[in-house]
């Protein structure tokens, strides 16, 4: 079967192995997570008892599946040495949701019969066929219609309090971004760099007079080449052909090179440059180049403006972690939690 059973507004956010940092939503604990990896017909066996509730290794494996969803690319199994990690991340996870779930039915709340129902409606409607719903529902729920509901049911509750005690405590304001930024400069630093395209000529190592001599030739004869390039495509199609370095697969493009990494007879040549310039032929060892300026960009410090959203949401990401460890440490202070 190919069908991936979810629940639409559970959003699956990947664990670490480590405990030390939560996941942004739980997740759902209706059906598998890997759309073609089921979990095996077998009785469920108990693995964990919270406050009384059983826990079984169907809930686990649902959530090892979750926390690692390559698992089908696996023939169904997680790789031996991160199984352990994957292991324990998913207990915390199913012992979290147990938690709060508890706490939920401490403080009474309720969901809205109608929106109960409407989440069952969403979630039927992601099956092809009514076969393949009533499968689930046979394999998952014994067969039972009030099962899943009370699944469902059970879902809607995690979410509602971890929306409460969690993620509305987890917003972080504009002032606290600006706060943020302006007490972290160098974070959002930049050093001077140059965005380059080379033709590289390369004799062996150790090479005879007449190895360099020959390389020398072949840099000679490229020069009127590449200086006659018009534009960094041209540049690159030249690369391509007559580079003997490395970058000659990417049409001799570099990654942004900082200053500080750059050969002295390279940045004297750069310094002297306009972007779309060449240089002559720059002996760097025993290499010949020829450099194309792309781009030079003095140090520089990124605009809040520029960062605002993206620093937004890690700041929260890490607010929400915090915020979500701490609450699952309030609920397992007077719990009975037993690993099986």
């Amino acid at each position: 079967m190919k069908k991936q059973w979810t629940i639409w507004w559970l959003v699956l956010a990947v664990i670490t192995p480590s405990w030390a940092q939560f996941a942004t939503s739980h997740s759902s604990t209706l059906a598998p997570k890997n759309a073609n990896i089921a979990i095996p017909p077998a009785p469920a066996k108990p693995v964990a008892r919270v406050n009384g509730a059983l826990l079984t290794d169907h809930d686990l494996m649902r959530e090892e599946y979750a926390i690692f969803p390559y698992a089908r690319q696996h023939g169904g199994n997680i790789p031996k040495e991160m199984e352990p990690g994957i292991r324990k991340g998913a207990m915390e996870m199913i012992i979290f949701e147990e938690l709060v779930y508890q706490e939920a039915l401490r403080r009474k709340l309720t969901v809205p019969p109608a929106t109960v129902q409407t989440a069952e409606a969403a979630f039927r409607k992601q099956f092809a066929t009514p076969a393949e719903y009533q499968q689930l529902l046979k394999s998952e729920f014994q067969g039972s219609p009030r099962l899943l509901k009370e699944k469902v049911r059970r879902s809607l509750l995690i979410e509602s309090l971890l929306k409460s005690e969690v993620n509305r405590k987890s917003t972080v304001t504009p002032a606290e971004v600006q706060a943020y930024y302006n007490k972290n400069p160098k974070l959002f630093s930049y050093p001077e760099s140059f965005l380059i395209q080379t033709i590289s000529f390369m004799p062996p190592a150790k090479a005879t007079p007449q190895q360099m001599n020959e390389a020398r030739k072949r840099a000679e004869a490229a020069l009127p080449l590449a200086q006659a390039a018009k534009d960094d495509e041209k540049f690159g199609m030249l690369a391509e052909k007559v580079s003997e370095d490395d970058y000659r697969v990417m049409m001799g493009e570099h990654k942004p090179i900082e200053r500080s990494k750059m050969a002295p007879q390279t940045l004297k040549a750069l310094d002297a440059m306009q972007s779309g310039q060449v240089t002559g032929i720059i002996q760097v060892d025993q290499v010949y180049t020829i450099v194309r300026l792309h781009k030079h960009t003095p140090a520089g410090k990124t605009k809040l403006a520029e960062v605002k959203e993206q620093l937004k949401q890690e700041l929260e990401k890490k607010k929400l972690n915090a915020v979500r460890a701490a609450f699952d440490q309030k609920l397992r202070k007077n719990a009975k939690i037993e690993v099986l």
